[in-house]
């Protein structure tokens, strides 16, 4: 009888907090539909319930199952390879000139309401983050920008803290992409001026909200949100331009297909606690925050996108629609041809370069190679987990 390679126990990740506590949560709190979808898929990925594939050795005939993923974009173990797709394509079109970091942070006194209205209010975010820097570009170079701006919704501890990182290249191209304007030294904007229109065209954005109904408040209540707002100093942060811009990009593309909290900051679950590893920026060290698996669990949930909302954008030159046209036309501007067209690469030539493991050779003898032997059907196992939860 051939010899059978199951799926490797994994360590401790977040279904396992799932699976164990879920019924706490749901003893504390209403699980929503949308929240309902996420736990049920997380509950489920990589397992028989899912469905997956055989493969066998051509050479000694080991067989080796492997299980589905559920591509759920909050699941912590199935974005690796969209995430490295994505940053292979971002990577292809960095142009040769100097790149900023600018963060735009939304006060902690608009959290309950963002929390309550995210369609709405995170597009508002977008909306004045990208119109702010539109403005400055066109003021300062005659021309557009071009930038990416990814959505972050959490801090090191998984609390809400709505802030856009944004990747703007240093340079405008005019209109009629007749020339290349590029940034002069370290300064690309002033944050102060940044702040001030940010906050203008923001609160003005919810206030149009506000006038179609899009967003509800109690008689008064929007006009004492209105003034502590004006009141408060919003944060824009643009830092020094970066060096080597693909380092920014591979720190972005850590959070881009990941929400909240990675699988290997979870250290221990015991006794229905949860501890794990956050960064400490004001003493610049590494600490272990235990909290309960209840809590845990709802701080999570809280990070829940949207369904069918876009948390990467692309504005300016880099806007989806004509993205091409435009790094072709900055390129001729620039004097430098288009790079060559790279062949996208396979799961298997993606993993070895990842991991340095060639996933389509025999992990027993190490001399055939890995071949689809069967298919398994989804849905023929039960779903893992006892409590009676169902997707939306």
């Amino acid at each position: 009888m051939a010899q059978i390679i199951k799926p490797e126990k994994r360590p401790l990740e977040l279904a396992d907090i799932l699976r164990e506590h879920i019924g706490d949560y749901q003893g504390h709190y209403r699980l929503f539909s949308e929240h309902r979808k996420i736990v049920f898929d997380l509950l489920n990925c990589r397992t028989a319930y899912l469905g997956g594939h055989i493969d066998r050795c051509s050479h000694c005939g080991v067989m080796r199952i492997a299980y589905h993923s559920c591509r759920n974009r909050h699941c912590p173990t199935c974005q690796h390879m969209p995430r490295e797709r994505w940053l292979e394509k971002r990577k292809d079109e960095i142009l040769p000139t100097s790149y900023f970091h600018v963060v735009f942070t939304l006060p902690h006194e608009l959290n309950p309401v963002t929390l309550n209205n995210k369609p709405v209010m995170l597009n508002i975010l977008f909306k004045a983050a990208s119109q702010t820097l539109l403005t400055f570009g066109e003021n300062a170079f005659g021309g557009r920008l071009g930038f990416i701006a990814t959505l972050h919704s959490w801090d090191q501890k998984l609390n809400a803290h709505f802030h856009l990182h944004c990747l703007v290249a240093g340079g405008a191209v005019s209109k009629d992409d007749s020339s290349w304007a590029a940034v002069k030294g370290k300064y690309l904007f002033n944050q102060q001026a940044l702040s001030l229109v940010f906050r203008g065209k923001f609160i003005n954005h919810m206030k149009r909200a506000c006038q179609r109904g899009d967003l509800k408040f109690a008689a008064g209540q929007y006009r004492k949100l209105k003034t502590r707002l004006y009141e408060k100093r919003w944060i824009v942060d643009v830092r020094d331009p970066v060096k080597r811009p693909e380092h920014v990009l591979e720190y972005l593309a850590r959070y881009t297909h990941r929400v909240a909290i990675a699988n290997s900051r979870i250290r221990m679950l015991k006794d229905g606690m949860v501890s794990f590893i956050f960064k400490n920026r004001k003493k610049n060290r590494t600490e272990l925050l235990t909290i309960t698996a209840v809590e845990f669990i709802r701080r999570f949930l809280l990070h829940s996108l949207p369904k069918g909302f876009v948390r990467i954008r692309h504005y300016g030159f880099l806007a989806n629609r004509n993205r091409s046209k435009n790094l072709c036309a900055i390129r001729g501007l620039m004097g430098l041809s288009d790079p060559p067209v790279k062949q996208i690469a396979s799961v298997e030539e993606m993993m070895h370069k990842l991991t340095g493991i060639d996933i389509s050779r025999c992990p027993g003898c190490h001399k055939g190679r890995m071949q689809l032997f069967l298919e398994i059907p989804k849905g023929r196992a039960r779903p893992p987990n006892p409590l009676a939860i169902e997707a939306a």
